[in-house]
């Protein structure tokens, strides 16, 4: 899929979700407005319950909003669904127990009608960028959970989609690995050009991968502070100790947190 020119990746106006309980109407989120650029990579971080899974989850077109519209690359939530225009991640690996580690990663090719060859070729790419070269052939069940999701990650990104839709996908991972993974992950969206929307919780995770972090308040959900991150492309595991890189991580917990920082490190649009 090739966006057309000023096409924006995600387009989230005015969203409202609201679900029912014994006890009334629960609103998770309350006139939501953000916008993401191809090739941008977003972070949505919040106090648990805050609406990030949600939000995400309408912006895959797995839940609809009460009110708002959503748009993906110019469709409907429900067209660029249809259309697979998005990979996905969640927090557990959705894995299916009867297929190896192979013919997880290999599906959604399968399904879209790759060739044989070219799905080799891709299934070993992502097995080995995810360090998984010695249980290509092992299931699920022979697998630890942060394995697991290592594989869910790179069936994720098997068809190089241009926008990456992610729910805690690292949670799982040692530190070690997380931040191998945090590292790939940036080099991949440099490679492919793929938009990234990102829900965690962690602060410096956040900030390593991020263009934007979008700060969300306690519920009901709304965008309390878009923080910009002004670290360049160029992310490498020595920025995890640079000034830049903690200056950033106190710009978002402060934040996070409701207090007040250098309006000049801020960014206060959602675009």
């Amino acid at each position: 899929m090739s966006p057309a020119s000023g096409v924006k990746a995600v387009e989230v106006t005015g969203v409202t979700k609201t679900f029912p309980t014994k006890a009334g109407l629960v609103t998770a989120l309350d006139d939501v407005a953000l916008s993401v650029a191809p090739g941008e990579f977003v972070s949505l971080i919040g106090p648990s319950g805050c609406g990030k899974s949600t939000l995400l989850r309408l912006i895959a077109d797995l839940d609809t909003p009460t009110a708002g519209s959503i748009t993906v690359f110019g469709k409907s939530a429900r067209q660029a669904r249809l259309d697979q225009d998005y990979g996905i991640a969640f927090q557990t690996a959705g894995l299916l127990p009867w297929r190896s580690v192979t013919a997880n990663i290999e599906l959604p090719l399968q399904l879209h009608g790759a060739e044989r060859a070219q799905r080799r070729d891709r299934v070993a790419e992502l097995i080995e960028l995810v360090g998984l070269s010695e249980f290509a052939g092992s299931y699920p069940e022979q697998l630890s959970g942060g394995m697991q999701q290592r594989v869910a990650i790179a069936r994720a990104l098997a068809e190089r989609p241009e926008l990456l839709l992610m729910d805690e996908p690292f949670g799982a991972l040692d530190e070690m690995t997380r931040e191998r993974m945090q590292s790939e992950l940036v080099r991949i969206c440099g490679e492919t050009g793929a938009a990234v929307i990102f829900v965690t919780h962690s602060i410096p995770e956040a900030v390593f991968l991020s263009d934007r972090v979008v700060v969300m308040s306690p519920r009901p959900g709304r965008i309390r502070e878009v923080v910009e991150v002004r670290l360049g492309d160029a992310r490498g595991e020595a920025l995890r100790e640079e000034a830049a890189f903690f200056t950033s991580v106190t710009d978002v917990r402060e934040a996070l947190h409701g207090t007040p920082g250098a309006p000049a490190a801020r960014g206060v649009e959602s675009r």
